[in-house]
């Protein structure tokens, strides 16, 4: 029981790797690749329409599947005198308040985004006739990450409160 357990958590972070880390820094590796190219053509042939669309679509690819990344080490920005001042049950709580409505409200949007991104499926990009739904895919990846870090972050939170709870 234990080995599966540590094989289907090794699994999981081998698919959570791939998505945060590798699959943006090929996407902004293919991006500055382009970038390049576009200046290359606009100052010295004949400038490209592809690229710019190209970088669009790249963009929204590496910064949703980037902050996936970042909430993984809690390294995103943060504005927190006043958490930063509270005492350590009062934090507890405020971290539990606050993703509880991070939750609620990343599930509530999860099925019209997926709906809509479906629905995006017939509108093609103009130069490269990417299909939208391609284009704007990396947000349901987004919201499926965030909401089960979020509902990670919230277990955690509680088994700090009520410690040994649960336990056989």
């Amino acid at each position: 029981m234990v080995k599966n357990r540590m094989t289907l958590r090794r699994i999981g972070l081998i698919v959570l790797n791939f998505i945060e880390v590798y699959v943006p820094t090929v996407v902004f590796i293919m991006l500055f690749v382009a970038f390049m190219l576009q200046i290359f053509f606009r100052y010295f042939l004949v400038p490209l329409t592809w690229p710019l669309e190209f970088t669009l679509i790249a963009f929204i690819w590496i910064t949703l599947l980037g902050a996936c990344f970042a909430q993984r080490d809690n390294s995103h920005v943060k504005f927190s005198m006043i958490y930063d001042n509270a005492k350590p049950r009062t934090k507890i709580w405020m971290r539990i308040t606050g993703n509880i409505l991070l939750f609620i409200s990343f599930c509530i949007a999860f099925y019209p985004t997926y709906k809509y991104v479906n629905f995006m499926s017939f509108k093609k990009s103009n130069v490269l006739k990417i299909p939208m739904n391609i284009a704007f895919f990396p947000y349901i990846v987004f919201l499926i990450i965030i909401i089960g870090r979020i509902g990670y972050d919230i277990i955690i939170d509680f088994k700090k409160i009520y410690p040994g709870k649960g336990k056989k």
